[in-house]
């Protein structure tokens, strides 16, 4: 049984697609699952669209998407887990690699990713070899992270301390207990980030990192790129 999980705020515009690709992928795979989606204070009709498209609707008021990921694995009952950022699309081909990999004693992980929309060639280069680079350091994007309950049970699930990067300290402690891997496959998420926050705002960012180091990312305070609105 796999719970597939979606945490998810004002998604309404893309959240239908990523369910219809999850349920498209199980069935094709032939696993049984559950969509549950963590409706995190939506203002639009995200649970709504959710419940049309065969998901339970887990209401949270966090902000805050560790919180909100573990609410959702505390609603699941797949021994198998699977959580996918609202706008992201998995296919089977992904899945079936995910569940060899689980199948092969692996507790884990995550899988390469690719940007949707109208990229320019040179992110697009950029991102593969971004994505080569997390396969070799082992970091797990966070759009589709997979493990067993009882890896998540015994790591504690996401640590709460982090208001981002929740997801490579999750794929750093899968690490710690167990195989952990990688998928060269690939889902496919929205470029929004790069339509709503440009060169500048990283820029910003990555100097604020460098200047505080990981203890930045304990507050929601200065991460606009995760936490503030996007361009769908």
């Amino acid at each position: 049984m796999w719970s597939f999980i979606v945490p998810a705020h004002d998604e309404a515009p893309l959240i239908g697609a990523t369910l219809d690709a999850l349920q498209a992928a199980a069935r094709e795979c032939g696993v049984a699952h559950e969509c549950i989606v963590v409706d995190d204070a939506s203002t639009d009709g995200t649970a709504d669209i959710a419940r049309a498209h065969g998901a339970r609707v887990v209401p949270v008021a966090f902000r805050h998407i560790a919180a909100t990921r573990n609410a959702g694995a505390a609603q699941a009952t797949g021994t198998r887990l699977c959580f996918v950022d609202a706008d992201t699309r998995v296919d089977a081909r992904v899945l079936r690699a995910a569940i060899a990999a689980l199948d092969a004693g692996a507790v884990g992980g995550g899988c390469a990713v690719e940007l949707d929309g109208d990229v320019r060639w040179s992110l697009r280069v950029l991102t593969k070899a971004l994505m080569q680079l997390f396969r070799w350091t082992r970091v797990t994007p966070g759009c589709f992270l997979y493990c067993t309950r009882d890896a998540f049970d015994a790591i504690g699930g996401f640590d709460t301390r982090w208001y981002a990067g929740e997801d490579v300290a999750f794929g750093r402690a899968l690490a710690r207990i167990g195989r952990m891997r990688i998928l060269r496959e690939a889902v496919h998420t929205s470029d929004r980030k790069l339509r709503t926050f440009g060169l500048v705002d990283h820029l910003r960012l990555m100097l604020r990192f460098a200047l505080r180091g990981r203890r930045m990312l304990h507050s929601r305070d200065h991460l606009a790129l995760w936490y503030d609105k996007r361009r769908h």
